[in-house]
């Protein structure tokens, strides 16, 4: 094997067979996930005809994650990592086979599509549980795997195998629906899960650097909630990334475009959903290779400004082509964001405080991304679909805007 401290090396956290193994369990883990996720929006949208219903999907989810978040990130720190993840693993499996069970034409026949809905809101409801613990735990094996000097390397290739997942899944999901219904792609992404458990199962135990009953689980859980606040450059990323995808969340309302009002079906629901994720893995890719070297900060809030821009001109479009193009440069400005707010994290964050500070990330991912797909819904009911896009991008740049002028040092920021 190749020496993996060459920090000029691009491939240098590719090197260590251990990273290559929990790199492939959550490619196929994130693939399975993003596949469902993106299932159950077409899933729900087809049984109720109701846009706001995709919106209670990331509140069902939400509801459970975002409060068990700081308690999460202290049984992380002082459990064993990989049995801690692997049974977090097992347990998506679980409801994505609960979700193949209630997709069948016998449960239809048996059931009401009202019944249908409210135990698919259920069963992600217990999702949000499971992914309190199991996204931070990710993370922290990440930091526990590879040597520091590689860490932003490791980092560029986490964000980078997430995406690629979120692409795949993203776009092959419509495809699937299209050739194979709900059953046959359920049955699919239950595979994947599985595989991607294979892979993980291989990993060598990670004790934890905390003792259990060192401290009381409050001061703990208040130890990492001050560091996050008096980190000002992780409490910048963070509460950037949070309001920005808040308002700007314009990928839960994809199947109301794909089918009202661009009315291109399962397979341009498939393209549109993966366009941004597109975006981000080609951006990837050339961040690993050519990683930004200076004002990290400053490029961070143009990325999340023309974010907010390429939303608002989705709105607008009633073009297919345009409709792909704009989501697809959305992704490569948000795979700039995350690969600077990933880094940060990591660069910045105490070994033995990894899980805590990790699932105050989870909670601002899960508080932006799933209250954001309930904002997206609710302000499509109230206001239409399209005016509630423009509004999400607009509020987008506007919280730019307060950032640039209310944290100078986020803007000043390079590592």
């Amino acid at each position: 094997m190749n020496d993996p401290q060459q920090t000029n090396d691009p491939f240098a956290a590719m090197r260590i067979s251990e990273y290559r193994n929990l790199m492939m369990g959550r490619f196929l883990f994130i693939m399975g996930l993003r596949m469902m996720g993106t299932l159950v929006g077409w899933w729900v949208y087809e049984l109720t005809n109701e846009p706001i219903a995709i919106g209670l999907i990331g509140l069902s989810e939400v509801i459970p994650a975002v409060p068990l978040s700081l308690y999460a990130g202290h049984i992380i720190d002082i459990s064993e990592k990989r049995k801690l993840l692997l049974r977090g693993v097992a347990l998506y499996l679980a409801c994505a086979l609960l979700l193949l069970g209630l997709s069948t034409h016998y449960t239809a026949s048996q059931i009401s599509h009202h019944w249908i809905a409210f135990s698919i809101y259920v069963i992600i409801f217990f999702t949000g549980i499971f992914r309190a613990f199991t996204g931070p735990s990710f993370g922290t094996m990440v930091a526990s795997i590879v040597p520091k000097n590689i860490l932003q390397n490791a980092t560029t290739w986490n964000q980078g195998i997430w995406l690629s997942a979120s692409v795949i899944g993203h776009a092959s999901v419509g495809f699937l629906i299209a050739g194979l219904g709900n059953t046959g792609s359920l049955s699919i992404i239950s595979l994947l899960v599985l595989i991607g458990f294979c892979f993980m199962y291989q990993l060598s135990p990670k004790p934890p650097l905390n003792e259990p009953g060192e401290k009381k689980t409050w001061d703990s859980v208040k130890e990492g909630i001050l560091f996050v606040f008096s980190t000002k450059e992780i409490l910048g990323a963070l509460s950037l990334d949070l309001f920005a995808v808040l308002f700007g969340g314009a990928v839960a309302m994809i199947p109301v475009f794909a089918k009202d009002i661009l009315q291109v079906g399962a397979i341009g629901f498939g393209w549109l959903n993966a366009a941004s994720d597109i975006g981000s893995i080609l951006v990837v890719v050339l961040l690993t290779l050519f990683p930004l070297r200076k004002k990290q900060g400053i490029k961070l809030l143009f990325a999340v400004g023309g974010f907010g821009l390429c939303i608002i001109v989705f709105a607008l479009s009633k073009i297919f082509w345009l409709s792909f193009v704009v989501l697809l440069l959305s992704g490569i400005l948000d795979g700039i964001s995350v690969v600077i707010r990933g880094t940060i994290l990591q660069l910045k964050t105490p070994a033995n405080m990894r899980g805590r500070v990790m699932s105050v990330n989870s909670m601002f991912i899960n508080s932006s991304n799933e209250f954001g797909q309930f904002e997206s819904g609710l302000a499509a009911k109230l206001m239409n679909v399209i005016p509630s896009v423009v509004f999400g991008g607009s509020m987008t740049l506007f919280v730019v805007v307060v950032t640039w002028l209310k944290a100078p040092s986020l803007r000043k920021m390079e590592y």
